[in-house]
């Protein structure tokens, strides 16, 4: 598929983040964790003190083409995922799909509008070949402690999702699920390795290729435009 360009709000490096004087975030530390939530030195994705349940940060914007990235051979659909029922899904069952793949959580400030918003472009786009895939994921504030069967109920019954949620798996450190380490090696960019907090996203087109990257703050309905460029190519 030919390169395609996207305009994307993304997070500014870490370091940029104390120079801001827009709107200062308060005198805390904001260090994202390479730990596992399996270890017993787990570590939040942000220090305790700093909260993502009302992110009200003035953030610089930056504006560039993305192509797509050819940092490995893989797809997405070599892997091979448990679903919420702890059934064995392989991703090729999406080939020819434009998946965005979102890692959720069920008790952070960010939950209600993105999960909304998610059901919202599903329902809108599942029939033009549009894939959401939610990864719960409890590394962040511990926001997601519930059991697989609490996290289904939850999203499927306050937020009436029906796209595909998979079980609980770790995005950073050293148990992070083989498919989200292919997700952070095929996009890189300003994010670095890490994945930031909940909900960050990651668009894949038809061919299984990591197209963008998303930080948390960027609203599902603030990525359609980029979505149906992919649709329609």
């Amino acid at each position: 598929m030919s390169s395609m360009a996207f305009s994307t709000t993304f997070f500014t490096p870490l370091h940029d983040f104390n120079q801001s004087r827009t709107n200062p975030i308060p005198s805390t530390s904001f260090k994202p964790s390479i730990a596992s939530s399996k270890s017993p030195f787990f570590q939040h994705g942000f220090s305790q003190q700093t909260s993502f349940n009302s992110p009200k940060l003035v953030l610089k914007t930056r504006s560039f083409s993305v192509n797509a990235r050819a940092a490995t051979e893989k797809t997405i659909y070599e892997f091979t995922v448990k679903d919420i029922d702890k059934k064995d899904v392989s991703l090729s069952k999406y080939k020819g799909k434009v998946l965005l793949i979102v890692n959720v959580a069920s008790k952070c400030g960010l939950t209600s509008s993105n999960y909304s918003e998610l059901s919202h472009l599903y329902d809108k786009f599942k029939s033009k070949g549009l894939e959401v895939l939610a990864f719960p994921c409890n590394q962040f504030g511990m926001q997601e402690p519930g059991s697989n069967e609490e996290i289904k109920k939850f999203a499927c019954t306050k937020f009436k999702a029906e796209f595909p949620i998979f079980d609980k798996v770790d995005v950073n450190g050293p148990f992070t699920a083989p498919v989200y380490q292919f997700l952070k090696s095929s996009s890189g960019g300003f994010f670095g390795d890490l994945v930031k907090w909940n909900f960050e996203k990651f668009l894949i087109d038809k061919n299984g290729k990591v197209i963008e990257r998303y930080p948390p703050t960027t609203s599902p309905f603030q990525i359609e435009k980029d979505i149906q460029k992919l649709l329609a190519a």
